[in-house]
């Protein structure tokens, strides 16, 4: 019995202690990456941006990024707002729970909902329409809000998006875990943190991958924010539930009316390029898919000109996407970091495939 009693206590011990280690941790990191924009209460959720006003002069419309999953507005504004500064309004923004926005209690579970406090954002901005630029899990909110808010929405650009059903439906286990209940909040509290920073740089890696992280991208995008537990839960209840809200979502994506470019890698090692982008092009009227040989899932840093080339594109500039891609395959062709470290994505449905 004395030793059952000595492992519960050292069990206890250990779970403080973790829950320590977390919160210190928490603490830290919020104190190395502050916030850096303004807020707004929208719907109980206190949401963070940054909002450019237009320029005098400007030859762009309004653009809003919405960036993917465990980052926040740095992650696209910091490789594309130097780019654009000067040529259009521009609204960069932390996804609900994520970054220093608040989830908001009941709010903002599923992409639609995300959506909607970003139209609610640009009301209060005074921003009527805009160009919706969104990477990766972003590219899910993107097509919510051009599906559901077409009378603010002028073009769509997708970055290595996520936004349809894959077979199978699987995510990464830590994410399921995290949504059940006391469980999950549990691995948040304790485990996610330290296991989290010890893996953090060979999971940029990937992310990249067969691209080079930017030295400084880590520290500069603020990308440790989704460790402390409130974003790690945040993050983990969006990628678990993707899967089961493109079940309905996919099949209206042909409701969508605005101009709308894809802009993918064959390398890409986080989603299924060949079922996202392909379906986006086959599903959405009109659209452009931009296939990038060599590429892997950040086009927001490795080809930051090709973007903002798909930007003037769907304002109704007449841009030649495809030689841009291929100026952007002569500077990466020679690319292998990662290679050997972080294993390839197998589409199972290879019909989808580019030719």
């Amino acid at each position: 019995m004395n030793l059952i009693y000595a492992a519960l206590a050292f069990l206890m011990a250990l779970v403080f202690g973790l829950v320590g280690v977390t919160r210190v941790g928490s603490w830290r990191i919020e104190r190395r990456n502050p916030s850096i924009g303004e807020f707004a209460d929208i719907g109980g959720a206190h949401i963070h941006y940054v909002h450019v006003p237009a320029p005098a002069g400007a030859d762009l419309p309004p653009i809003v990024f919405i960036h993917g999953a465990s980052a926040n507005l740095r992650d696209q504004m910091l490789p594309l707002r130097p780019l654009l500064e000067g040529r259009a309004e521009m609204l960069f923004f932390d996804r609900p729970g994520f970054g220093w926005s608040g989830r908001g209690s009941g709010n903002n579970e599923d992409p639609s909902a995300q959506a909607n406090t970003l139209a609610v954002l640009m009301d209060g901005l005074g921003i009527r329409k805009a160009i919706i630029v969104g990477h990766s899990f972003g590219g899910v909110v993107t097509s919510a809000f051009g599906r559901e808010h077409p009378d603010k929405t002028l073009g769509l650009v997708f970055l290595a998006p996520a936004t349809h059903p894959w077979p199978g439906g699987a995510t990464s286990w830590y994410y399921d875990l995290t949504t059940i209940p006391v469980i999950g909040r549990l691995f948040s509290e304790t485990l996610a943190y330290p296991a989290g920073m010890l893996r953090m740089a060979d999971a940029t890696t990937c992310v990249f991958s067969p691209n080079k992280v930017p030295e400084t991208y880590l520290a500069n995008a603020s990308i440790p924010l989704v460790l402390r537990p409130s974003a790690f839960r945040a993050n983990a209840n969006d990628v678990a539930g993707l899967y089961r809200y493109t079940l309905g979502a996919a099949p209206h994506y042909a409701d969508i009316q605005a101009p709308a470019v894809i802009i993918s890698g064959d390398r890409d090692k986080v989603v299924y390029a060949k079922i996202h982008s392909v379906g986006l092009q086959r599903d959405i009227p009109g659209a452009q898919l931009v296939w990038v040989h060599n590429l892997g899932h950040k086009p927001d840093w490795i080809a930051p000109d090709l973007v903002v080339g798909a930007i003037e594109k769907v304002s109704g500039r007449d841009v030649d996407l495809l030689a841009m891609a291929k100026s952007v395959e002569a500077r990466i062709a020679g690319d292998l970091y990662g290679v050997g470290k972080c294993a390839d994505l197998k589409e199972p449905e290879a019909e989808l495939a580019p030719t």
